[in-house]
């Protein structure tokens, strides 16, 4: 089992940014990617980022790119989500998630953790 604890969420006003992490603890043997999923009210879920781990390959989606960044710390079993630019389309609760890639390149998600608040205002 991996266990997965987000932070970072909050509220800031549009232009502003946040940085989202998320630690990993348990078997993270047996997970090669993590990122972010996104839910908002009424909105579909998606995926805003993933990385694989132990290399710089990295997804965004079109929504976000340019504008928020996926890294991580490999040692800490820690990844980070830069939000830069944020607009308030992009207020959500933004979940962690981790499992395993696929040889489509995503990442098929077998963990998550609880969540982190973000609100935009404009």
């Amino acid at each position: 089992q991996v266990q997965l604890v987000d932070s970072g969420g909050g509220s800031v006003q549009a232009g502003g940014s946040l940085r989202l992490s998320c630690a990993a603890s348990g078997y993270t043997g047996s997970i090669s990617c993590m990122g972010w999923v996104r839910q908002a009210p009424e909105k579909q879920r998606e995926t805003v980022a993933h990385i694989v781990r132990g290399t710089d390959t990295s997804y965004y989606a079109d929504s976000v790119k340019g504008r928020f960044f996926i890294s991580q710390d490999n040692a800490k079993n820690t990844v980070y989500l830069q939000m830069n630019s944020l607009k308030p389309e992009d207020t959500a609760m933004y979940y962690c998630v981790a499992g395993s890639r696929n040889y489509a390149g995503h990442c098929d998600v077998g963990y998550w953790a609880k969540g982190t608040l973000v609100t935009i205002s404009s």
